[in-house]
């Protein structure tokens, strides 16, 4: 499966889709993978509580963020897979972090969740067919294609990798 065609997502994805460097989709899995846990093995207990700027998430809160963002999008390509008919509502991100306490969890078990987490989504994706990836849903009564929620997820880690690396680190 090739990147998407921007009318397979809603415009706003396009910036986390052009992050992606792969053009096969379950290559660029296999790829992001090691890259992630790579980084996120630097990171510190310590280094895990610095927030870049008064107000801002601190790096457990970013992580937390990304595992809770990454379970939505799976559930939206699930259901487009399997050809839910409705509208799928979307999500308030700053309300889920507020509805969390990432702070109060340890840099490792967040680590091993998200490890978890990608590890689930790599299998879904990987029991999908071709012809699956191409069928379209609506979040946000938005049509979007099973592909394009694996672009999408790939590209919003790669969006908070750069983050992290430019703000954190």
């Amino acid at each position: 499966m090739f990147k998407p065609s921007p009318e397979n997502y809603p415009p706003y994805f396009q910036k986390y889709i052009d992050q992606v460097p792969d053009e096969s989709l379950l290559q660029g899995f296999a790829n992001q993978g090691p890259v992630i846990a790579s980084l996120l093995s630097r990171i510190t207990e310590e280094k895990s509580m610095h927030a870049y700027a008064p107000g801002k998430w601190t790096l457990k809160d970013l992580l937390q963020h990304i595992i809770d963002t990454e379970r939505i999008f799976c559930f939206r390509a699930l259901c487009f897979a399997r050809r839910e008919a409705s509208n799928i509502a979307g999500f308030d991100e700053n309300a889920y972090a507020a509805s969390v306490v990432a702070n109060d969890r340890t840099w490792l078990s967040l680590t091993e969740e998200f490890l978890a987490v990608r590890k689930a989504t790599e299998l879904l994706y990987k029991s999908f067919t071709e012809e699956t990836l191409t069928r379209i849903g609506s979040a946000n009564s938005i049509p979007t294609s099973v592909a394009s929620m694996g672009y999408i997820t790939l590209g919003h880690v790669y969006h908070h990798k750069k983050i992290i690396e430019e703000r954190y680190l």
